[in-house]
């Protein structure tokens, strides 16, 4: 099975572990199997007189050396095999942590968080138990079953040992048929807890707007339901283990009886002596443990493919953005940009053209702004300039070569980006500026934080650049927020920046500051900006509007405004808006 190739590749690296501890294992489980044969023997040297006290002490004590020779080896056994497994576990999540950062936009948008947050708690957790306590128990309990059986036939009695043994093979179909039973369920009980994540994380993220509009109630019912159909796969999952061990104490109690039974008679007829049947009773006592661990072991196993299964679905998941063939060795990008008939559609809804043949040529050092209405693509077109979705072969050009020359690692690394929705790590704020430029100095941070107007918000704050901003920036306001990542952006210095939209949320005495200080401080460098304001963009060196996808207009401020287009008319329209905003300010 491909789960069983996915796990072994990851155990084979711990095999001497592995092997040291099934060692131990089988040391112990050899040294278990003699200690009722000692018992016998006591027994009937006391009985027929052919031992005395030091015969019986000296046996207690081999018993007792034993007993700590075996407390050793469990020790052993559990360091190594636990270990191993812990192990594993810790590489496997590390590989799927690492291939979830390669795995391209569109596998985000398709599956929720809460959902794949979930592989890295109770999947990895059963992959841990499968690794761990299953191998050992498989093991142990294989072990056992052959040595035990083993000292049943020659030490004691063939006859009784087939007697005692044929309800105990009941149990093998029954072990086939709950496994089949448990790993379906186990499944099911997976996508519950998956269910139940999601719910959870929504809706601490989202607090702020239940609270806005009260609507407490309905989200505690809406986690009420997923948290009652996790509840009932758990239950599911309970129901089949609780039904399936008490048969499985039946059938032991079974083979006990008939033990009692036929070895009785066996003793009494002379033909097996009274230690070899309380031998032979010890170890029926002894078989209990292989049945009940076999039980085990079919639950840890079915829970454990399972879990494999739902993680090996994202590993077999292919990044669409990776470095092709075509990569070429370029150490650094100097940021001449060219837009050559720019077409693009998402890959899951190919039938809406979001862009349609953009021509756009940014010279180095130069400022380009992106103006349009919501949806017309101003976004997509930073997207594709990050790789973070791919476009037709040579329809971008970056220095004259087509993106997908340019190693990834290059790209990203000289591509400086400021998003729409700004998002900041729980941390302090020097670490969220310091993002991606970890060794900045203290100095440098400020003099970008200035750059981005946020120097003096932060020392207002009691703990000024040591302030912690709360999960997703949530202690900071909007404003904050954005001025908090241009500021990572300016600390980065690439040789390109681009502002999507990341001046939305500051005051337009703030936005100009900024504006100003990314003039003085960015010359040589070139800048894209994608706004909604005129006044953002207006000494930008050349301004593209795109209407529906498609380049409506292009050119520098008053080239624009001569037209009379689009362009002209939103400069009238927000002119006319901050007039109204400036004349019911004065009536206020």
């Amino acid at each position: 099975m491909r789960e069983l190739r996915l796990i072994g590749g990851y155990a084979k690296s711990r095999w001497l572990h592995y092997a040291a501890g099934i060692l131990a294992l089988a040391a112990v489980d050899l040294m278990n199997v003699y200690i009722p044969q000692f018992t016998g023997q006591i027994t009937d040297g006391l009985k027929a007189g052919t031992i005395g006290m030091d015969g019986v002490w000296r046996l207690i004590g081999l018993i007792i050396l034993m007993g700590a020779a075996m407390a050793a080896g469990r020790f052993g056994w559990r360091y190594f095999i636990f270990g191993a497994a812990l192990d594993v576990r810790r590489r496997l999540q590390e590989d799927l942590f690492a291939h979830l950062e390669k795995l391209s936009m569109r596998y985000y948008n398709e599956h929720k968080t809460g959902d794949l947050m979930a592989h890295f708690t109770n999947d990895m957790r059963s992959v841990q138990m499968l690794m761990g306590p299953t191998v050992v128990t498989a093991f142990d309990a294989t072990v056992m079953l052959v040595m035990v059986l083993g000292k049943m036939m020659f030490y004691v009695d063939m006859r009784l040992t087939l007697v005692a043994v044929i309800p105990l093979l009941l149990i093998m179909y029954g072990d086939y048929y709950y496994g089949k039973v448990m790993h379906r369920k186990f499944f099911a009980k997976q996508r519950a807890f998956s269910d139940l994540t999601d719910q959870v994380q929504e809706a601490v993220s989202g607090i702020r707007v239940i609270k806005a509009f009260v609507q407490e109630r309905q989200e505690l019912a809406a986690f009420a339901r997923v948290n009652r159909l996790n509840q009932d796969r758990n239950m599911a999952v309970a129901r089949t283990q609780a039904l399936f061990m008490p048969l499985l104490d039946l059938v032991i109690g079974v083979s006990g009886l008939l033990t009692l039974l036929y070895g009785g008679y066996l003793t009494i007829a002379g033909e097996i002596t009274l230690g070899q049947f309380e031998a032979f009773n010890l170890y029926i006592a002894m078989l209990v443990w292989p049945m009940l661990a076999a039980g085990e072991c079919i639950t840890f196993i079915s829970q454990g493919m399972a879990s494999l299964k739902r993680i090996r679905t994202i590993l077999d998941e292919k990044p669409e953005i990776v470095d092709g063939a075509e990569v070429k060795d370029v150490a650094a990008l100097r940021g001449e940009i060219d837009l050559d008939g720019l077409t693009f559609a998402y890959p899951d809804q190919e039938d809406v053209t979001v862009l349609d043949s953009i021509r756009v040529h940014v010279d180095q050092g130069s400022t380009l702004a992106v103006l349009g209405r919501t949806g017309s693509g101003k976004s997509t077109l930073a997207n594709l300039l990050l790789r973070l979705y791919d476009a037709k072969s040579d329809m971008i050009r970056i220095d004259g070569r087509p993106i997908c020359e340019i190693p990834l690692s290059v790209l990203r690394r000289d591509v400086a980006y400021v998003p729409q929705e700004s998002f900041l790590f729980s941390d302090t704020l020097e670490r969220n500026i310091a993002f991606g430029a970890e060794r900045k100095s203290r100095e440098e941070i400020q003099r970008a934080a200035r750059d981005a107007c946020i120097h003096s918000n932060i020392m207002d704050f009691p703990e000024g650049y040591d302030t912690m901003v709360g999960e997703r920036g949530v202690t900071l306001s909007g404003g904050q927020k954005q001025r908090s990542a241009i500021a990572r952006a300016l600390l980065k210095d690439a040789p390109i920046l681009i502002l999507d939209d990341a001046l939305s949320a500051v005051d337009t005495d703030t936005e100009e500051q900024i504006l100003h200080n990314l003039r003085r401080n960015r010359a040589g460098r070139t800048t894209i900006i994608i706004a909604h304001r005129i006044s953002t963009i207006q000494n930008a060196d050349r301004i593209l509007v795109l209407d529906e996808g498609r380049a409506a207009e292009y050119g520098a401020h008053e080239e624009l405004m001569a037209l009379g287009g689009i362009y002209r008319s939103i400069h009238d329209k927000q002119q006319l808006e901050k007039q109204l905003r400036e004349e019911g300010g004065e009536e206020a």
